[in-house]
């Protein structure tokens, strides 16, 4: 019998000659080089670009930017300093309001240097401030940290456009600081003249408190106006570091633009009551414009209705045609026959608080009431409510497919009114959201039970 090399049985049982293996080592040798190249020129992960420097990378970046192009590496950085200044520059204002009220509030309240009225007149609303601000830099260190402790170091899930959608209530708190600022100085000047325990106070304060760093009280007093014409120029600057199809990168832009709108807004107030001061102004647009008349129509509704703000919440807001039938025969002639009139309509829901320790509760509570403000249209510079808001607890909210284009919303033993908007999409919109809160507080609600018995026929009988 004759011996065979091992080498010649594994070839044969294999069936790969020296010419298909050599085609084999080629391809993977192929292979090996484009790998290679594509990891020369791999693309950025945020930008997508392929000009991504090896040599450059390795020196300039650590293993976790390996792959990030120079521009986007340089934009992350970027994003994180202004992050980390929107929250520094929080908490400094936090330590300025802090110091309003350790230093000069208290100790004059203590002292009886003023009486509470005048305290009021001075420091207005500067408690409001301080609740806001600690609630508010809470949740943004609160988030920083979390990003650290899940190794984010670019801080890339912190949004900060979102944050501060969720406490845009604060704004409201700043415009009632903002109109009363020029009184207050008014006022502590002419206490000054008058009082002079008062002026020895502040003098000696200034010149001997070391943490008032030698600045007046008239200083500190300013510090809410400076904030709030800051946040526009901060959330500027992160909004030029995010990339667009960052998640937070809308909410920013919102954030940008409702803040902006709230400074023109105090603007328009201050030269109403004839004050010649303004804050930092900003360029206006139709959508900056329609967003004041927004501001506007819901300080009226607000004002008319007696709700606490941050327990006040608007579903919807927005143009509807209104009108009041004569009859209830009008479904049968058409909706033409209607003679409808533009109006403002704003629907408000008063939410319980389910905890007085925050100020933005993640699970609403129980709604306590709804109702439906009906603004005309601006005239003479003013809003004018139609009439004394519609409460929809006493309201029956129906719909017709012979008219579907419209909906009806009858208040009982009182009026009945027609609605539509241009957009019949709309129109339902509005009918579905009116006609849940109506069924949802309605008082009539309570004879449900009732209704059957009343509107099923002849019950079956049973074979």
């Amino acid at each position: 019998a004759t011996w065979t090399k091992p080498a010649d049985v594994e070839r044969a049982d294999s069936g790969i000659g020296q010419t298909p293996a050599r085609k084999w080592r080629n391809r993977a040798s192929e292979t090996l080089s484009s790998l290679q190249a594509w990891e020369a020129h791999r693309p950025c992960t945020d930008c997508g670009e392929r000009d991504l420097p090896v040599e450059t990378d390795m020196q300039n970046c650590n293993q976790r930017r390996a792959d990030l192009c120079e521009k986007c590496c340089k934009r992350r950085t970027e994003r994180k300093e202004s992050v980390l200044e929107f929250v520094n520059t929080e908490a400094s204002y936090g330590e300025d309001l802090r110091i309003i009220k350790e230093e000069f509030y208290l100790p004059m309240q203590a002292a009886g240097l003023l009486s509470q009225e005048q305290l009021l007149g001075i420091f207005s609303n500067i408690q409001e401030l301080i609740d806001l601000n600690e609630s508010f830099l809470q949740i943004l260190q609160e988030e920083i940290d979390q990003a650290f402790d899940q190794g984010d170091d670019d801080l890339l899930t912190v949004c900060i456009g979102e944050i501060f959608l969720e406490f845009v209530n604060m704004l409201p708190a700043f415009q009632t600081y903002c109109l009363q600022q020029s009184s207050s100085v008014n006022m502590l000047n002419a206490l000054e003249k008058e009082k002079e325990l008062l002026r020895i106070f502040l003098d000696v304060s200034q010149n001997d408190n070391t943490a008032l760093r030698r600045m007046n009280l008239r200083s500190f007093l300013m510090a809410p106006l400076q904030r709030v014409t800051k946040y526009p120029l901060l959330l500027s600057r992160i909004i030029k570091a995010t990339t667009e199809y960052h998640p937070d990168h809308s909410s920013l832009r919102e954030a940008k633009s409702r803040i902006e709108s709230h400074l023109e807004h105090i603007n328009m107030k201050t030269k109403q009551e004839g004050n010649t001061w303004t804050l930092r102004s900003f360029r206006q647009d139709s959508k900056k414009k329609r967003e004041v008349i927004n501001i506007e129509m819901r300080e009226t509704a607000l004002k008319t209705v007696g709700w606490l703000r941050e327990e006040t919440r608007f579903v919807m807001e927005g143009s509807l045609q209104l009108a009041q039938p004569p009859d209830g025969q009008w479904v049968k002639k058409g909706s033409k026959t209607l003679k409808f009139q533009n109006m403002q309509v704003l629907l408000l829901v008063n939410m319980k608080r389910v905890s007085e320790s925050s100020l933005e509760s993640a699970e609403p509570g129980p709604v306590k009431d709804a109702v439906l403000v009906l603004i005309r249209d601006k005239n003479n510079g003013k809003f004018h409510l139609l009439r004394e808001p519609l409460r929809l607890s006493n309201c029956i909210v129906s719909t017709d497919p012979d008219c579907d284009d419209t909906f009806e919303l009858i208040e009982i033993r009182r009026e009945a009114f027609v609605f539509r908007d241009s957009d019949r999409a709309r129109t339902h919109h509005w009918f579905r959201q009116i006609r849940r809160y109506s069924r949802e507080l309605g008082s009539w609600k309570k004879r449900r039970n009732a209704l059957p018995n009343i509107m099923i026929s002849t019950p079956h009988t049973r074979p």
